[in-house]
């Protein structure tokens, strides 16, 4: 992937915590990586950075899509993380290839029952509690249970009947009261299990009465002037509090199901699935797929079509598939599963989440889409507020007079087109009924000529006329857009080049534009560009008429014959020392054989004089 591709779908990559898959061309998850933003940690991949790795450079070259899903908490996203590696081995994941699960806390189903770590989760009838993401955290939870309910830390086989006999002594743990000698009758199983009770509530999130056996221990403490014993369990409460119970991502009492949440847009017929795929009570896949919908489809037969072409590609023996109603699923061998509450709900409600955050995101894009504007779009949105006209300014012509002591007087249109230089539709005006140097006279038979001639031709007019000048060339302008009848069907403006004020027809009073607006800007370049054009065709003809007169003097010869031979050759000296053939390329042959002829017989008149 390209900068350029992840700022396509920037938008898309959600601010939540969540997972984050590099997808290789052939299918094959490249990297796996979680984040508390999604959006924040996959921008860290693009951009210039000295500091990112050879290795990391190469896996987001070679990676052709990015997709990610989206959890409740960092640790779920750590949890998904793990288990998404482990199944998959991707190539770059290299220090997260080892089979280490995440740590429980078991409760043993046993007499006086022990309270351990675990990494092994079986069914023999024991409680398990977590996954724990935090090592730190779980020994904190463990502390805090040690010194609140004394339990036995032995692995000793206390039945009635050993008890009764005497088999068994008290060890080290009941001396420093640590346990309380279940072991030698000394503590009943009644009172035992009632600690038990306790920390099952504890296990389990289940604070209120907890939290007053706490705080009664801690004024007892405090009483007592013992205070750094109070501010440790005090501290030891806190961290406890924040630990993760339940998580959605590793279950204990979940097997091997398929998860499908979806999300529908009847409006713009889209509909997006969510698939979850659990192996072993661990989330191994997770993707979410655009449904392409017909007028006359639900979400029923969305579902139907759908679930069995998604287990079929991912290989899915599952015999429960968990959906948001019931539904018979043709083909499919497996259970349909509705659960209202639960680990089961939970998992219902991340799969729809994903799908209706992707549908969300749909929607975003296409708002987007329709909002978006171009940067020339948004300058002439801008010129058109400025103006106060009725129409976006998609179509500008400016025109502009050059002479120099009243010689060669020129005139030159160019043309904006979305806010862009349309040089195939500028124009060159030579002046032919003003004599002398009158600007105004001048703007007027130019503007006259040039909108004559798209009336009679059938083309569209401007938007926008900007004539280059103030008050007295606007008004002389004006005068010919009336006899065409043209006011009111464009809008015409003059500029003034001092202090580049705009003036409207019949109003005295200028309009003054921001001179860091974009509008005047576009403005100015057009002014600019007509200046540009107009002066050089005005140099053009100066220079015609220094260097052209011989050709001139060619009976047959015009002055547009003149302007090509002298842009082909460049001067009258080449065209007299050019074949026949090649000036026949820049014109004609007959007019190449009238150049041949003048020179040939000039050539004679000069041997004949020398002589």
């Amino acid at each position: 992937m390209k900068t350029e591709d992840f700022k396509a779908i920037a938008d898309t990559v959600p601010k939540q915590p969540g997972v984050y898959r590099f997808i290789g061309p052939d299918d094959t998850i490249l990297y796996v990586g979680k984040a508390k933003v999604l959006r924040n940690r996959v921008a860290s991949y693009f951009g210039e950075r000295k500091d990112r790795l050879h290795r990391t450079r190469i896996m987001v070259k070679n990676a052709a899509r990015l997709e990610f899903t989206i959890v409740e908490t960092e640790a779920d996203a750590l949890l998904l993380e793990n288990a998404l590696i482990k199944t998959h081995q991707p190539r770059y994941n290299i220090n997260l290839k080892d089979d280490k699960n995440y740590s429980y806390i078991c409760i043993k189903n046993e007499r006086f029952p022990r309270v351990f770590i675990t990494r092994q989760v079986r069914r023999d009838g024991s409680q398990y509690f977590g996954p724990y993401t935090s090592k730190g955290r779980l020994k904190i939870i463990l502390d805090l249970i040690k010194q609140l309910f004394p339990l036995r830390t032995c692995n000793l086989n206390l039945s009635q009947d050993n008890i009764e006999a005497g088999k068994f002594k008290v060890c080290l743990e009941y001396h420093i009261k640590n346990c309380e000698g279940p072991c030698v009758g000394e503590e009943s199983e009644e009172n035992y299990n009632e600690k038990i009770d306790q920390v099952r509530n504890i296990l389990k999130g289940n604070f209120a009465e907890v939290r007053r056996h706490f705080e009664a221990r801690m004024t007892e403490l405090a009483e007592e002037m013992e205070f750094e014993r109070a501010a440790q369990i005090q501290e030891k409460l806190k961290s406890f509090k924040n630990y993760q119970a339940k998580s959605q991502i590793v279950s204990i009492t979940i097997r091997d199901v398929d998860v499908f949440g979806m999300a529908v847009d009847t409006e713009h017929n889209e509909a997006f699935l969510n698939y979850i795929k659990i192996v072993n009570g661990a989330i191994i896949h997770t993707t979410t797929q655009e449904i392409e919908m017909n007028l006359d489809d639900d979400e029923e037969s969305l579902l139907t079509y759908a679930i069995p072409e998604l287990r079929d590609r991912f290989n899915s023996i599952a015999p429960e598939v968990i959906l948001d109603h019931d539904l018979e699923l043709p083909g499919v061998d497996a259970a349909v599963t509705v659960p209202k509450i639960g680990d089961k709900r939970k998992l219902l409600d991340l799969s729809v989440k994903n799908a209706k955050y992707m549908l969300l995101q749909r929607k975003k894009q296409r708002i987007n889409n329709a909002n978006r504007q171009t940067p020339a779009e948004r300058v002439l949105r801008t010129l058109q507020s400025d103006l106060q006209m009725d129409e976006l300014p998609m179509h500008i012509e400016c025109f502009d007079n050059s002479n120099i002591q009243g010689t060669n007087p020129a005139s030159a249109c160019v043309v904006f087109k979305n806010g862009k230089p349309s040089k195939k539709d500028y124009r060159h005006y030579n002046i032919k009924t003003v004599v002398g140097p009158d600007d105004f006279a001048s703007m007027t038979e130019v503007v006259h000529r040039r909108y004559r001639r798209l009336l009679d031709e059938g083309e569209p007019l401007p938007q926008l006329v900007i004539i280059d000048g103030g008050k007295g060339q606007l008004s002389h302008a004006m005068e010919s857009v009336d006899l065409l009848g043209l006011r009111g069907k464009m809008v015409v403006v003059g500029i003034a080049k001092r202090l580049e004020e705009i003036y409207f027809p019949n109003d005295t009073v200028p309009l003054h534009i921001n001179k860091k607006s974009e509008s005047l800007r576009l403005i100015q370049q057009c002014r600019d560009e007509a200046h540009r054009f107009s002066l050089r065709h005005h140099r053009n003809k100066r220079s015609l008429g220094m260097v052209g007169t011989e050709l001139h003097k060619i009976p047959g010869i015009g002055d547009k014959t003149v302007q090509k031979l002298m842009a082909h050759f460049g001067s009258p000296k080449k065209v007299q020392n050019a074949l026949a053939s090649e000036i026949a390329e820049v014109t004609n042959l007959s007019t190449a054989k009238k150049i041949i002829e003048y020179y040939r017989r000039k050539s004679i008149m000069e041997d004949s004089n020398t002589k």
